[in-house]
């Protein structure tokens, strides 16, 4: 091992002692790999070491490592832990560390890999097969259906097991309509859109279930009865011009918000750009398969290309990932998520004072920005990739210049 990672003589005495010895220099060589700083790695070493001692005092072989080890270090022992100095207490941390180690250790055959053995868990891995093979949903749908479905099956089993033709009509009423967020519509219709789409794939399973499906309520919706929230063009100035106070990765900021308020991607796709996407010679982008199932190219607008120029050429750290936009912390080779899209989004929205927190809003706003440009409704609805015009049509709502030629005056005005 690397003496120079960690130097206390008791932290490597435990180490020595214990059933990770073997396995610390390949840890270390985990964590370089992946570009973790040099603080990093000798916590996470001091972690192993905590782990270490535990391991040897509770007499745990190696082939018996999992979470659920990890888990009753974390909330029986830590919290009356009487470890000699210089151990390391601090629990998000060792969580971290040992998540990783878990996972070098998997990586490396030295531990069995993770099994869903569980009754639901199996359950859940047919339903989400299902919903990809057959039904061809979008891995952020079927993702959030198998989490809605696991606490409705949670809550549904009898000790450790659960039985379909044990749930109940109201068992199901209630579920949707008091488990999850009541007086919001929308998130009924999410929750009962998850419910049927599982008691569909029982359906096809064979099981009598439509006493069920007929017992998921609905909530009342009226297709494109709203109206879209949309920012001004000043807002959305003042949004652009917000990263230029922010001190952590603001051209990545920047460039990942120029592609959803000037071409209105969803977050998800702003995620999914890789490098090979965009052809600079042409001045097209082209979009990974989403909710169509289909990809699509779109024209490069000269700012959006710019921002993306000056984070590649400026910012965006050495990595082997071909994503357009990267971590810029380690590790650095796996790409990011939709989440760090909307968190800075969110983000600007706070420095701009706004009480907007929705990464869509930016959609529609550049889509009433066309509509007020006089982009024909057809074009905008091919930009924003939607399988009907009739989905577009929305936006003639807030395009209050127009509405205002046709609108007839109030019954009584003085004209």
């Amino acid at each position: 091992m690397d003496k120079t990672v960690v130097t206390h003589p008791q932290l490597l005495s435990w180490l020595r002692e214990s059933i990770l010895d073997p396995h610390v220099a390949t840890f270390l060589a985990y964590l370089r790999d992946r570009r973790y700083a040099r603080q990093t790695q000798h916590s996470y070493i001091c972690a192993m070491a905590h782990f270490a001692r535990w391991l040897s005092l509770e007499k745990t072989r190696l082939p018996h490592l999992n979470e659920q080890v990890v888990r009753r270090f974390l909330s029986v022992h830590l919290s009356h832990c009487s470890c000699p100095y210089p151990v390391l207490r601090t629990k998000h941390e060792i969580h971290a560390a040992l998540r990783h180690l878990l996972a070098m250790l998997r990586a490396s055959g030295v531990i069995p890999r993770r099994q869903n053995s569980d009754p639901i868990s199996l359950e859940l891995a047919r339903f989400d097969s299902y919903m990809f093979d057959v039904r061809g949903l979008a891995i952020s749908t079927r993702h959030q259906r198998v989490l809605i479905v696991r606490k409705f099956l949670l809550a549904q089993r009898q000790g450790k097991h659960f039985a379909l033709g044990r749930i109940s009509v109201n068992g199901v009423r209630t579920f949707v309509l008091s488990g999850y967020g009541k007086h919001s519509a929308g998130t009924i219709g999410v929750v009962g859109g998850a419910l049927r789409c599982y008691l569909r794939f029982r359906a096809m399973e064979g099981d009598s279930i439509e006493h069920l499906r007929e017992a998921v309520p609905s909530a009342a919706h009226w297709r494109l009865a709203g109206v879209p929230e949309v920012l001004s063009d000043q807002e959305v100035h003042a949004l652009l011009n917000s990263f230029r106070k922010l001190e952590h990765s603001p051209k990545r900021a920047y460039a990942m918000v120029r592609c959803l308020t000037d071409l209105g991607l969803r977050a998800s796709e702003v995620a999914q750009l890789r490098l090979d996407d965009i052809d600079w010679k042409k001045g097209t982008i082209r979009l990974p398969m989403g909710k169509l199932r289909r990809g699509n190219v779109l024209p490069l607008p000269e700012k959006v290309g710019q921002a993306i120029v000056d984070y590649l050429r400026t910012e965006r750290p050495r990595t082997t990932n071909r994503a357009v936009f990267v971590r810029h912390v380690a590790p650095y080779d796996v790409p990011i998520g939709p989440g760090v899209v909307r968190r800075a989004v969110r983000e600007a929205y706070q420095r701009c004072g706004s009480a907007h927190s929705r990464v869509h809003i930016l959609r529609h706003s550049m889509a009433s920005m066309l509509l007020r440009q006089g982009a024909p409704l057809k074009e905008i609805a091919d930009l924003l990739r939607h399988r009907s015009l009739d989905t577009s049509m929305i936006y003639t709502k807030v395009d209050l210049r127009r509405l205002e030629a046709v609108a007839l005056p109030w019954p009584g005005r003085q004209l």
